[in-house]
């Protein structure tokens, strides 16, 4: 049986991330994965990061903005479907600037700078039911019973 998921849940999810892996197609086609950090995370599931603008990655998303926003923890795991916009707003980049950042750019002012939003189209979501200590004795039981370890899966349009 699927875990029912809401907008809230999937908002929740993306801002307790301490990372995502974001999946673009690159110009010839390639699916390719990049651990991104966000940088705020809206009410609407939209997601603000920032990002080089010289890396093949930036060139993927200004040819192809459609990307998959991958979160896992535990039991479970959330894809989000998303089209990535690129934004210039200095006001944004002063309002997200911290100093985990610094560590990627010269400062505000790099020309390589990019400041993207990722805006969440849909959500599928996957988890065993009870949590984590549950999904990992779900998972144990499996392995030494031989039946499945239960689960399911929801998609939700945001």
């Amino acid at each position: 049986m699927a875990d029912e998921i809401t907008k809230e849940d999937v908002v929740a999810k993306l801002r307790d991330a301490s990372w995502v892996m974001m999946t673009t197609t690159d110009t010839d086609g390639k699916l390719l994965s990049h651990p991104m950090v966000p940088q705020q995370v809206t009410d609407d599931a939209d997601v603000w990061f920032f990002i080089s603008l010289r890396g093949g990655q930036a060139q993927a998303l200004k040819a192809n903005p459609q990307v998959n926003l991958a979160v896992s923890e535990a039991g479970t795991w959330l894809s989000v479907a998303a089209e990535v916009d690129f934004v210039e707003d200095r006001a944004k980049v002063d309002e997200l600037w911290n100093k985990d950042v610094e560590g990627w750019f010269e400062g505000k002012d790099d020309p390589a700078l990019g400041l993207i939003r990722a805006d969440s189209e849909s959500a599928q979501y996957w988890g065993l039911p009870g949590g984590k200590m549950s999904a990992l004795a779900r998972i144990v039981k499996s392995r030494v019973t031989g039946e499945r370890a239960g689960g399911g899966s929801e998609t939700m349009e945001l």
